[in-house]
């Protein structure tokens, strides 16, 4: 792990985790519980309405956890209803806690390659929609990071479930003073959810 992700999850606490939101997040538990007593590989879809922020703070945060808990066999993904873009301070957020970015296209949807651990492959990241050839067809969980994708998918195809696990979009503070710490609070509040998520979870 990268030291400086360290120093990042080092900061982060379970008492800042609701008992609310610990009830939210226990069927998900449950879910990759249940897939690693089977054997079976853990793919897990985090899906909000244009695959720009909430969605990919979430796909980063769950499988440097998974990596950080030891709990492998983990493939996470991300999408949305519509392709857009990965709004670019998503990556200057994760950068300045401690990820390594690597912009690899300067199309209008640009490709990021991101680094937790010096010798783990990088998460590879573009905005796509959710079931993209890029992302798993079945056996997948699908976790809905926004209130416009549960409900605009009432129907994920392909997934062994769905899991409504909802985050404030952090869009409503851009070109404001605000910005850098509300992009900064909403990737720490996910990084704490995804620690206590995995946090759960037996070997």
């Amino acid at each position: 792990m990268n030291e400086n992700i360290l120093k990042t999850i080092e900061l982060l606490s379970n008492d800042t985790i609701s008992e609310e939101r610990k009830t939210v997040l226990r069927p998900l538990a449950d879910y990759i519980q249940k897939k690693i007593n089977a054997g079976h590989t853990i793919r897990l879809n985090f899906i909000c309405t244009h695959n720009s922020r909430r969605s990919h703070l979430s796909q980063i945060w769950a499988q440097t956890m998974a990596y950080h808990f030891g709990i492998t066999n983990v493939s996470c993904y991300s999408g949305g209803t519509e392709a857009t873009a990965m709004f670019p301070k998503v990556g200057e957020t994760l950068s300045t806690q401690g990820f390594k970015i690597q912009k690899l296209s300067e199309a209008e949807n640009p490709v990021y390659a991101i680094k937790y651990a010096e010798n783990e492959a990088p998460i590879i990241c573009f905005s796509k929609e959710y079931n993209n050839e890029f992302n798993p067809k079945n056996e997948f969980g699908a976790i809905m990071t926004c209130n416009n994708a549960d409900e605009g998918c009432p129907l994920v195809i392909g997934a062994d479930a769905r899991f409504p696990i909802k985050y404030d979009d952090p869009k409503a503070s851009d070109n404001t003073p605000e910005q850098a710490q509300v992009y900064a609070e909403r990737s720490l509040q996910i990084a704490s959810e995804m620690f206590y998520l995995f946090l759960q979870i037996s070997k």
